[in-house]
């Protein structure tokens, strides 16, 4: 298969990249883009449909890694987590609290009311104060993303997976009415958003992640299991774009709501949060569990290394820099993926 190099943005080579950048990845020319061939003037193009059919072959692919994982919780000793995931998936589907994609196991789940709490989360102090919020891919914080661009503020988020790259930048003054809504989804955030690379020079004001479960008493959360919000979480200290002060908030179902997250399990790379918003309430959690304070290099298997391009990268940068190896983690069976229904974007 051919290969292309490209600089961000993806339509453009970025001048505001140096020749070195992080910023600098490969794409199929078989997948997302197509070459517009006119004599005079070649042309790239995105092409949407094959983006999206490529994002959800790979996120069936992790989902049926994750299921797998879900299915050994005996011999691990991250097991428990796996347990309260299912209970909270089962009592949704059961309790028919969610929207598509369904079903809503091994997935953020895109919780009924989920616009509700997006609305509590945009009257918080800490939201209307950011100039740049920093929010997950997922769909029940879809409205989170809109209403951050409706703001005039700036939205940083995480290409799924961290797959074709690291994180895209929007700014509400490239969009339109028109295009603000589709900027949202997965397929827009490629299409109009600016990819950035480790050496970008950003202040995140706010984070927002999505969750499975949380705890408003402490603050632990928990995700669906693959660990990515806490890679982009210890991305950000790197780049020094956060610290332990910037708000963490998540948006989740008055059902996710849990009181049996033991603290003392949690890992050191676990992201708590300071703010919970659900339809019916906001709730501020005072939590004292450390943020993490990077990447922890020893806590991060070769499987997962191998998956993401952007941490390889990094490493190796690192190491170049400093002239020393960095620990690795151990080895480990990588989560899993249910089969996605293709039905709308996300």
């Amino acid at each position: 298969m051919n290969t292309c190099t490209f600089r961000a943005p993806f339509f453009n080579h970025s001048k505001h990249q140096s020749s070195n950048s992080l910023s600098i990845f490969q794409y199929s020319t078989n997948n997302s883009f197509k070459m517009n061939n006119s004599k005079n003037n070649p042309q790239l193009s995105f092409d949407e449909s094959a983006y999206e059919a490529e994002r959800l072959r790979l996120d069936a692919k992790a989902r049926e890694s994750m299921a797998i994982e879900a299915a050994e919780i005996e011999d691990d000793p991250k097991g428990w987590k796996w347990v309260i995931r299912k209970r909270i998936w089962d009592l949704m589907e059961a309790s028919n609290i969610a929207h598509f994609p369904r079903p809503v196991h091994h997935r953020i789940p895109n919780f009924v009311g989920a616009p509700a709490a997006a609305d509590k989360l945009s009257r918080l102090e800490v939201f209307l104060e950011a100039k740049c919020v920093k929010v997950n891919p997922d769909t029940p914080q879809k409205q989170v993303r809109f209403l951050t661009l409706n703001g005039g503020k700036k939205l940083l988020t995480p290409q799924p997976r961290l797959r074709t790259g690291f994180f895209s930048v929007l700014e509400a003054d490239t969009l339109n009415p028109s295009t603000m809504n589709e900027a949202c989804t997965s397929v827009g955030v490629a299409k109009y958003g600016r990819p950035i690379g480790l050496d970008e020079k950003i202040k995140v004001d706010l984070i927002v992640i999505g969750s499975v479960a949380v705890d408003p008493k402490t603050g632990a959360r928990l995700g669906k299991g693959e660990g990515f919000a806490e890679l982009e979480y210890g991305m950000l200290r790197y780049m020094g774009a956060i610290d332990d002060s910037t708000p963490v908030v998540t948006s989740v179902h008055d059902e996710q709501l849990v009181d049996d997250i033991p603290v003392e399990k949690l890992l050191i790379h676990d992201v708590p949060v300071d703010i919970i918003c659900t339809p019916t309430q906001v709730i501020f959690t005072n939590t004292s569990i450390p943020k993490p304070e990077g990447i922890y290099w020893d806590k991060l298997s070769p499987e997962k290394l191998s998956q993401i391009k952007i941490l390889r990268q990094l490493k190796a940068k690192i190491e170049r820099e400093t002239g020393q190896k960095l620990p690795t983690g151990p080895s480990e069976k990588l989560p899993p993926t249910a089969q996605r229904r293709q039905r709308q974007k996300r």
